[in-house]
């Protein structure tokens, strides 16, 4: 079993890519949904410095099997049958290295005490089962000596072997913790790469995962990734957690999966399972190819608090980032490329901050089936034609407080006029491709220059800032040139922009301004005011 301690993580806002010096402070009202108490794993018990292994077994695998077992006397058993060994251990603080190389091996050990599995260079391939199997339900502390490459291949079918699991090339009934410098290549041909029916936690090390037939790396409990470097391609999901939480501190992951990227799954009705997902840092690349796949699935709450994401889906019905609950944006960098729509939510969406770019192909950008709420950090989001929308949260709370915000597409929810305090602009009117659409205030201050990235004959683009200030004169230019400055998607900052043909004016006198005609709907309720004075486009 998994023990816990309890912490206590309070999310903030930050903005990066910002079009002014600072923006306005958020309520506790703004964040409070992103505040909660949850339980992870006791760190000082996962961390292989805090225990010791005082005995060890060596085996290495060349022509034949060689045994080195100091404790044939004192409680562990090794047994070798065709090339297959099995380690039975009554013995505590024991450590078994394996090296060498078999292409009809397997390792299998049973123990009631907690051990450590150095891998110094083995290569294990079993064409009739699992290469490592463990029987036992304790922590496993993997140990991937430096400058060393392990292979661990399974067998396309497996030998019946009664009532015990086998489930992946690399399998345990207990937890795996890996640590080291050392490589690790794992080759899933039955099932999965790497399986645990508690859960996995990597501290380190280099992974090459493929499955050729499931995940790449299932659990039951947990996924922790504190760090390394994991390539995982995978015929279904990358990463699944049945019944349990994911939480990604660091690391560098990139994944290739037919299904799901990174997913809890847990869909059933005991309570007192919570299928959440963290993500606070790391960097994570993320392309899946098949129908209906997505990127990142939470079937709880999803909050992202840091890492640099990509995602890319290209198949119908493929979204990007998706939590079947509540999904919390606090920082981080996050490029989503999907099919579908690139972020969706079914209770609510809230983001605090951070830098985020999302293009559909076929849909909406960022898509909340309940409450949408932006406080804070620099957010395009691009949809496709009507009725597909930059923006979309149905008939709900469309609420902004906070942070520099884009959305293009055919139509948008409208924010809600009583629940903002930030003021926004909706301009309707057509589009081009790489024509730029630039805002000046009446004193000639630059306050909007991005790129249009596709063309829609009937656009409608909402545009959120501190810089539009109630009771101020604006004039809109499309076409010209920017110089200078830094650009995030299409969004210029501190640059120069000259050369542009008048489009339309309007005075900011309500939280909501509009100008020419867009297709959209209201995001809660409001009334929606006027002040613009179409020029052409």
């Amino acid at each position: 079993m998994i023990k816990y301690t309890i912490v206590k993580s309070y999310l903030f806002a930050v903005s990066l890519f910002i079009l002014v010096p600072s923006l306005p402070a958020c309520s506790a009202d703004d964040i409070s949904s992103g505040e909660e108490t949850k339980a992870v794993p006791d760190d000082e018990n996962d961390q292989v410095d805090n225990s010791s292994f005082s005995s060890t077994v060596t085996v290495s695998f060349d022509n034949t099997v060689t045994v080195s077992n100091p404790m044939s006397d004192n409680g562990v058993s090794v047994q070798i049958s065709d090339g297959q060994v099995t380690i039975v251990s009554t013995a505590e603080e024991m450590e078994y290295v394996l090296s060498g190389s078999t292409t009809n091996g397997m390792v299998k050990i049973y123990s009631d005490y907690k051990f450590k599995l150095t891998l110094d260079g083995v290569s294990i391939t079993n064409p009739s089962g699992p290469a490592v199997n463990i029987q036992s339900h304790k922590r496993v502390f993997v140990q991937l000596n430096d400058n060393t490459q392990n292979i661990l291949t399974d067998g396309s079918s497996y030998a019946t072997n009664g009532s015990e699991d086998q489930k992946a090339a690399f399998f345990s009934e207990g937890q795996l913790i890996f640590n080291g410098n050392g490589s690790l290549t794992v080759n899933g041909n039955n099932k999965h790469a790497i399986c645990s029916d508690d859960y996995v936690r990597i501290y380190e090390g280099n992974f090459m995962l493929t499955s050729k037939v499931s995940d790449g790396i299932h659990t039951n409990d947990a996924v922790i990734i504190d760090g390394g470097t994991l390539t995982i391609h995978a015929v279904t999901d990358a990463i699944e957690c049945e019944e349990g939480y994911i939480l990604i501190q660091d690391g560098d992951i990139t994944i290739v999966s037919g299904d799901e990227g990174i997913t809890t799954s847990y869909e059933g009705s005991d309570s007192s399972i919570n299928p959440y997902m963290d993500i606070n840092g790391g960097t994570i690349r993320i392309t899946t190819t098949g129908t209906s796949a997505k990127g990142i699935k939470s079937l709880g709450n999803l909050t992202i608090n840091g890492g640099n994401i990509t995602v890319k889906t290209s198949r119908s019905e493929a979204e990007g980032i998706e939590s079947k609950r509540e999904l919390v944006i606090n920082d981080g960098y996050i490029i989503v490329e999907a099919y579908d729509d690139c972020i969706n939510a079914a209770t609510s969406i809230v983001i605090n901050g951070g830098d985020i770019y999302c293009y559909s192909t076929a849909n909406d950008g960022i898509d909340s089936n309940g409450t949408l709420t932006i406080t804070g950090g620099t957010v395009i989001s691009i949809g496709t034609s009507s009725p597909e929308d930059g923006f979309d949260c149905d008939q709900n709370t469309f609420k902004i407080t906070g942070g520099t915000i884009i959305g293009v597409g055919g139509s948008t929810s409208t924010p809600t006029t009583n629940a903002c305090t930030q003021s926004s602009l909706i301009y309707g009117g057509s589009g081009t491709q790489n024509t730029l659409f630039h805002i000046s205030s009446d004193d000639g201050a630059d306050i909007l220059t991005f790129k249009i990235p596709r063309t829609l004959q009937q656009m409608t683009l909402l545009f959120s800032s501190p810089a539009l200030t109630s009771g101020s004169g604006y004039t809109i230019y499309t076409g010209g040139t920017a110089t200078g400055g830094s650009d995030f998607y299409g969004l210029y900052t501190g640059s120069t922009y000259s050369g542009g043909t008048q489009a339309a004016t309007f005075t900011v006198s309500s939280i909501v301004t509009t100008v020419g005609s867009y297709s959209g709907g209201p995001g809660g309720g409001g009334n929606i005011g006027g002040g613009g004075r179409p020029g052409g486009w």
